[in-house]
């Protein structure tokens, strides 16, 4: 289940298997849940959901969304995740490439900042 595009939105020092390994197809599309993303920019959970919040005009529904219970069910008996406890107590929110280059610009982190940059240098070059 790789995407390309959504592992060139991560222009930084993330090996590439990381990127690819947390990548998931859930309701058709390819996506990343939000704990994985808090991880590769380096930001506690809570402080992405805390953006997305206060952010959630930039996040329309093609861009990012919240996971049923029972898709985080099928995730833990999938061994994607180990457990709904991994969660912190709350549904993921699951992010596709628009949402995941959105997240970077309401992110305040050094890797935030840089995969923006990687970006604008990609579209200008």
């Amino acid at each position: 289940m790789k995407s390309k595009s959504l592992v060139r939105s991560f222009q930084f020092p993330v090996a590439l298997e990381a990127v690819e390994r947390r990548i998931y197809l859930i309701r058709g599309s390819k996506v990343m849940l939000d704990r994985d993303l808090a991880e590769l920019y380096n930001v506690r959970p809570i402080a992405l959901r805390q953006q997305v919040k206060r952010n959630r005009t930039r996040f329309p529904d093609d861009f990012m969304f919240r996971l049923s219970h029972e898709e985080a069910e099928a995730l833990v008996s999938q061994n994607v995740i180990p457990s709904r406890r991994s969660l912190g107590g709350h549904l993921p929110y699951a992010f596709t490439e628009q949402g995941v280059a959105m997240l970077s610009s309401v992110l305040k982190s050094e890797r935030a900042a840089a995969a923006i940059l990687s970006e604008v240098e990609g579209k200008v070059l």
